[in-house]
């Protein structure tokens, strides 16, 4: 890859790694419900222009639904029930082992023994992480997050087939899609009042995070993630994933000073190992045979 291209993709990481932090913070402002609203009804204003993309309606709200809805409701409502925000950046990342399991399942896209070692080390990680829970946080918390990989990798496989699509285009109407449901969501479970003295009364702190989660952790750098993916396989670009929960994770221990207990962070190390074997090793090739949707 380009040195240039290098410094993108570890920019990326670290947007996504601080938009933990930017959640755990705009939600001491807004409820999960209306967070995860205006990050996306910011992050849809480019559709006012830009086109609908040639996908049809059941495809682009399944994908909306699982990659977008699904994941980052999950954990909102997770991080605001007291998952620790590092912990959250890890779990998420383990999107990778359910999409590897899921292909599995789904269209016998049998994992490599490599993926295979990876996927089996990973579980373990979340089986000791599983140990701690019920201390600093609940264990109904603790399954709401586990709901945000699930959905993410739901959203992976129904992504590929949007494909020959320009991705800016699509990820901004999959977040208008996204929108509306979660603003009729926080109407109702919020009422109309309550929901706008939140926006009235919203400080610049939280309008600061409310932008940086929505123009650029969701739009931006989504945008720039696919243009990498455009221009390189997938193998060199996906790998910089790994850098998300360890930025997350500083973040969150510089600035709500986060700590983790030997067992979780063993857990932790052990899960982003296992999906750095799965990530880093040959993908199969029923995998390899898929095209990747045109990015611009």
């Amino acid at each position: 890859m380009k040195p240039a291209d290098v410094f993108i993709a570890v920019f990326v990481a670290v947007i996504w790694g601080l938009a933990f932090v930017a959640s755990r913070i705009a939600l001491n402002e807004f409820s999960p419900e209306l967070m995860t609203t205006l990050r996306f009804a910011i992050a849809a204003l480019p559709c006012l222009l830009v086109r609908k993309p040639d996908v049809s309606w059941p495809l682009l709200i399944a994908i909306s639904f699982t990659l977008f809805l699904g994941q980052f409701l999950a954990q909102a409502f997770a991080i605001a029930g007291g998952v620790p925000v590092g912990l959250s950046s890890v779990i998420v990342q383990s999107q990778a082992l359910f999409t590897i399991g899921f292909a599995a399942l789904l269209f016998a896209e049998l994992p490599t023994r490599m993926q295979a070692v990876g996927i089996g080390i990973a579980t373990t990680g979340l089986l000791m992480i599983c140990g701690t829970v019920g201390y600093d946080f609940s264990v109904a918390a603790f399954a709401i997050l586990m709901i945000s990989p699930v959905s993410f990798a739901v959203g992976n496989l129904l992504l590929r087939r949007a494909q020959n699509v320009r991705m800016f285009d699509l990820f901004a109407w999959l977040c208008l899609v996204a929108a509306i449901p979660l603003l009729a969501l926080t109407l109702v479970s919020n009422g109309p009042q309550p929901t706008w003295t939140a926006l009235t009364h919203m400080s610049p702190g939280g309008l600061a995070c409310m932008l940086f989660l929505g123009g650029i952790s969701t739009s931006i750098a989504y945008w720039l993630w696919g243009r990498l993916l455009r221009d390189y396989p997938a193998a060199q670009v996906v790998p910089f994933a790994l850098l998300v929960p360890f930025v997350g994770s500083a973040a969150s221990s510089i600035v709500f000073g986060e700590t983790f207990g030997p067992l979780r962070l063993a857990g932790m190390l052990t899960v982003v190992g296992g999906i750095a074997i799965m990530l880093l090793s040959k993908r199969p090739k029923a995998l390899e045979k898929q095209v990747l949707p045109k990015i611009a």
